[in-house]
This record gives structure tokens, sequence and C-alpha cells, in this order.
């Protein structure tokens, strides 16, 4: 970790020095700076944010931040100031236009600069917005800025930086356009054309690079909801909650589509719908995915979530490949493929990152070219892969409210518990029980006061007897588990 820039650190000071700014504490969140506009989030904390982060990258040796913003529509206010920020630190800025966030990630790379700041409230209600930051891959080791770092950043906002002796400037770049043929360059070699697939935007930021990218594409493609649009009018743009996923189906059932591609509201997360109409959760998409991959790089390692099935980790296992468990968080996931050197990763909510033929970021337009790739290569339709894996039965992943503080004490009970008995589990995030039904799992929440809950076995009866234990369990420490 990098000491926080002090007062006079920016090399080239003016000896001004740029008054300090406090951002809320719930804003400084774990993967991100997030809050509600106008309520916990304003264009003073954008500001203050953007000289803090252009300081940090000064200390790494860097000098270039791209800068990219969703659909929102406090989206260009935030940005316009979070530019006044790194400007003022002395950061040359080129802004990559509005898109989703790996369009900023790809520009990182495409266009060698040293950081990148992407404006977006990602899935989340129309009325927040936020930050999402990234070194690049020649600055910082080319590591997302999460946990300590963010932290860090609210401590340099509040002290303030000294100005840099001259004000950094500003350039647009068009990234859409290099962004788009990277995508597209994904099926060279690959016959689409016998392929239907419909798309579901969500009104989000990748809309209108997926109607650019479908139009390059060989097969049928029918997209859903490509106006971006910061209101959502048509639905919430978060693919890993099956009502969002209503539109896909029926469209899909229209057309007689082969697949039905559904994103978060800044395209870094995917939702799959095979042929038959059913999701495809994001362990499941893993396990597609990893066939193909562990052919061509036999003993790779493949990481995913503490909350990912139990059947992925076998499969892997099973097709040559060496399964990692890790913890929840798509930074901590990438960040953990960079220290590992690891092919591919994802987790439960549809971050699916390849470092194979790619970046190693988590792309969900990319991941949507080379799920297409892989079945325009199988005479098999998505369903029948679907079908043939393991059955197993899982509840959702439940939250359950609990004080910020009370949350961390109740995970290390349960675990001190278990230890004690001598019980099978993993404590790599929160606590995963091993069981001969199946598996139970219960973790602090890195992003909410609450305790984030998960349950899967082999049979329905083994899951009922999975979900009475665990709310034993949580009895024990005054936690009560409700009906679902």
């Amino acid at each position: 970790m990098t000491a926080p820039p002090t007062a006079g650190s920016p090399k080239g000071g003016s000896g001004r020095r740029l008054p300090g700014h406090s951002l809320r504490p719930e804003i400084l969140r774990e993967y991100d700076v997030r809050g509600i506009v106008g309520e916990t989030l304003f264009p003073a904390d954008a500001r203050a944010l953007g000289a803090a982060f252009g300081a940090l990258v000064g200390r790494e040796g860097g000098s270039t931040v791209c800068v990219g913003w969703d659909g929102r529509h406090s989206s260009p206010a935030l940005r316009d100031a979070l530019i006044d920020g790194l400007t003022a630190s002395g950061r040359r800025v080129l802004t990559v236009g509005c898109g989703p966030t790996p369009m900023l990630n790809f520009a990182l790379h495409d266009r060698g600069a040293d950081a990148g700041v992407m404006v977006t409230g990602s899935h989340n209600p129309g009325d927040h917005n936020g930050f999402k930051m990234t070194f690049g891959p020649g600055c910082g080791d080319g590591r997302p800025v999460f946990g300590a770092e963010i932290r860090d950043l609210g401590r340099i906002a509040a002290a303030g930086i000294e100005a840099a002796a001259a004000p950094g400037d500003v350039a647009a770049i068009d990234a859409a356009d290099a962004y788009v043929d990277r995508l597209a360059a994904e099926a060279d070699g690959a016959d689409l054309s016998r392929l239907t697939v419909v798309w579901d935007c969500g009104n989000g930021a990748a809309g209108e690079i997926a109607a650019r990218l479908t139009g390059r594409l060989a097969g049928n493609h029918r997209l859903l909801f490509a106006e971006i649009d910061g209101d959502f009018p048509n639905h919430h743009p978060d693919p890993t909650v099956p009502a969002n996923l209503a539109d896909l189906q029926a469209a899909v059932a229209q057309e007689g589509a082969d697949a039905g591609i559904a994103f978060d509201g800044d395209g870094d997360r995917i939702g799959v719908v095979d042929d038959c109409g059913a999701i495809l959760w994001a362990d499941q998409a893993m396990v597609y995915f990893a066939a193909d991959l562990l052919r061509a790089r036999p003993g790779a390692r493949v990481i995913a979530d503490v909350k990912a099935s139990r059947v992925l980790f076998d499969e892997v296992s099973r097709l040559g490949g060496t399964p990692e468990m890790y913890r929840t968080g798509h930074s901590l996931i990438k960040n953990r493929m960079r220290e590992t050197g690891a092919p591919m990763a994802g987790e439960m909510s549809g971050h699916l990152f390849f470092a194979d033929r790619y970046y190693g970021f988590d792309d969900a337009l990319y991941a949507a070219v080379r799920l297409l790739r892989l079945m325009a290569g199988d005479p098999a339709p998505l369903s029948a892969f679907r079908a043939a894996l393991p059955p197993v039965f899982n509840t959702p992943e439940i939250r359950i409210g609990v004080e910020e503080a009370r949350k961390f004490a109740v995970v290390e009970a349960v675990r001190a518990r278990l230890e004690e008995q001598s019980a099978p589990f993993a404590a790599i995030d929160g606590v995963r029980a091993e069981t001969a039904d199946g598996w139970w799992l219960l973790r602090a929440s890195n992003t909410q006061a609450a305790l984030s809950l998960r349950c899967e076995a082999g049979t329905e009866e083994g899951l009922a007897r999975l979900i009475e234990n665990l709310r034993g369990v949580l009895a024990d420490e005054g936690v009560d588990l409700p009906a679902f």
C-alpha cells in the first residue's frame, strides 16, 4: 500500500493548498465510492475525490487518467466536477465518452493510460451514482482501487492536497471504435450465422455499444431496451434478479432464439438465458467457458467466489483444471487473478474475467461474444449443456440486516463454534460449512450492514435440512432467519 500523499507531496507543486473536503463515510464503499445523489453524494464530493485520486496517481508515477461515465442523469455534472479535481492535481484527463465500464478499462490498455475513473451507479437505482477507480497496467501494478485504498482517498480528500504548478489538460478520445473492433474480433473464425440471439441492455450504458457490436456480428440479433436512459423505464438493470430477466425470457421464446444475454447498468456483469428460457447462472456459465479453456490450457487455475456451486469446483477438477475458491468481490477476484496469473475467474454476481485472449477485467460484452463463439461450434443447444450438469437445489442469496459491527461478531462466533465441533468448513470469506447434504454459507456483506447467506444441496430434502441447520445456528446468535 502506498502511503497517502501529504501536503506538498506532488512534484512540481504550486505551494498553494487545495482546501480539504470531508466525504461521508457511508459513500466510501469496499469497491467504489457510491451514494445517493443530492443526499449523500454531491459534485463537491466528486471534485475532492478527483483531486485525491489525482494525487495518488501522481505518487505512483502516473500522469494520465481516463474518465468515462454512464447514462444516469447525474453523471455529466459529477464527471465535470471529477475532472476539475483531477486537473487541479496536475493530471492529464482523457475522456472516453458515455458507455460501459469495460470500455473505460479497455481504453486504459489501448491508450496506455496510467489510471481510470468510471462515473457510474452500476446496477443500483437511478438516483444512485458513484466512481469506480483503477490503475492502468503500467502504473500502480495495474491494480483495482478498493478497500483500505478507498478509505485512504477519504483521508486525502479531507486533508486537501497541494495544487499542481500548472493544471492538467483535458482531451476527448474516441474509445468506442477500437473497443467494438476488439469485441468483434473475438468472433473471428467462428460461424455465428445460424444463431439467433436476444440482447437485453436494460437501458443501461452498454446499449449503444451492443447495437454497434451486433451490427458487426453474423446471425440474427434482436436488441431490447438499447436506448440509454437513466430512468431505466423498462426494468431495473440487474441480471442476477430473475424478475429482471422476464422480458428477455419472453423474447427468447418469441424469437425461438438460441440464447438471451442481459447486462447490468454499466455493462460489466452478464446474465444468460438458454434456448428454453431457463437462466444459466454465472457459475454454470463458468463451467461452459472452462471446458473450452481447459482444452487449450490443461491444469489452468479457475477462480470463483465462495458463493459458487460445488458443481463448478468439481467440474473444473474433472476437466483437468485447478479450481480455487476465493473471497466475494469483483475487485478482490480481479486482484487475485493478477497475483496468481489465472486465465479465468468469476463470481455469482455475473462478473466474469478472462485473461486468456483478453485483459483480465470483467467485461460482459466480451463474455457475450466469447459465449456465442463457443455456441457456434457446439452442435448441442445451451439447454442440453445445462441439463447435463449435476442437479442442485439452492436458495437465492439471502440478506439479513444486522448492525455493521455485530455482523462480523456473528460470523466469528459461528466460525469458532464450528471449529470447536471439528465440523468441516472453509473460512475464506465468512464461513462455508460442508455437510453430507451440501453446504451453507454465512458471511458479512462487504457493501451493506447485513449478513449474506446461501445454501445448496443435491436434493430438495437435503436443502430443507440445510436451511433448518442454518436457522438453528443463527438462532443461537440471536439472529432470525426469515421464511423465504
